[in-house]
């Protein structure tokens, strides 16, 4: 991948030149819990640190999993071929041209400002999931969890992220049948997600489930009753369109099964886990 052009500090027979004009700026963008993103980090941190003068303070995004996949498809389309099977989980860029990977931005570093990273991996394994406990504290949502079983057999855990700030009412139902506090109710439902199944699996895809009334899809039934008011309606208050609610509202979307009376499920796309949620 071509590198960008700016002046180096020094000539290959180690004379200085002239500084830019004006200070560089380095823009590291890619998924938060990726070990890789903290080292790009590292690295544009430390130019900034040993040559204030030439650099601006780094421009750094962390984004969740659907964030940074949206992020590269748009890259792609924007780089069309020259990115096209990008398999890293951060993009570098000086002066807004994309220079690569973390590893391209610690190569750049290194031949053009003499910047070496001695941080050994298990290090950066250590910071990111230092790093990823805050981003996610900070992000002042909630997380449930629902353990997964095959014919009786464990296989793992899906833990959401709830954007209670956004859908507080939807997010809610969503957390009290994940736990079972609300009980039964008034028709004799037990408002509870276990036991219930996902009637439809996509592979590589989403899963689709939270019908806890007849287990196939087209019924259920929430904390509130059969129906409630969701926050589509706030939603179209302000002008925006429905399609915005499901990937604006957790991670696992929710969706009202049919219109009139029935319940509400979910459709999940699973990611893997951060690493302080996986235990």
């Amino acid at each position: 991948m071509a590198s960008p052009k700016p002046c180096r500090p020094r000539s290959a027979g180690g004379r200085s030149q002239s500084p830019p004009e004006q200070p560089l700026q380095v823009k590291v963008v890619g998924l938060f819990k990726s070990s890789s993103f903290q080292i790009a980090k590292s690295a544009a941190e430390t130019l900034k640190s040993n040559y204030p003068s030439k650099f601006e303070d780094p421009i750094v995004v962390p984004l969740q999993e659907f964030a940074w996949d949206q992020y590269l498809q748009e890259k792609k389309r924007e780089l069309k071929n020259e990115i096209w099977e990008y398999s890293s989980y951060v993009m570098c860029f000086v002066n807004d041209q994309l220079l690569g990977d973390a590893f391209d931005l610690q190569k750049w570093a290194h031949k053009m400002w003499d910047v070496v990273d001695f941080k050994p991996p298990e290090l950066y394994e250590a910071l990111t999931v230092d790093y990823s406990a805050k981003f996610l504290t900070d992000t002042k949502h909630a997380f449930v969890f629902l353990d997964i079983s095959i014919d009786c057999y464990p296989i793992g855990r899906l833990v959401f992220e709830l954007y209670c700030d956004a859908c507080p009412k939807t997010c809610r139902n969503f957390q009290i049948l994940c736990t079972g506090k609300a009980g039964y109710s008034q028709s004799g439902i037990r408002l509870h997600y276990v036991g219930s199944i996902f009637h439809r699996v996509v592979p590589n895809g989403w899963i689709q489930g939270g019908d806890i009334v007849e287990g196939k899809g087209d019924d259920g039934e929430s904390i509130y009753g059969p129906t409630f008011e969701v926050i589509l309606n706030q939603y179209q208050s302000e002008g925006k369109r429905k399609s915005q609610f499901p990937s604006k509202c957790m991670w696992s979307q929710l969706y009202q099964m049919k219109p009139g009376p029935g319940g509400y499920a979910h459709s999940s796309q699973p990611v893997p886990l951060p690493p302080h949620l996986s235990h």
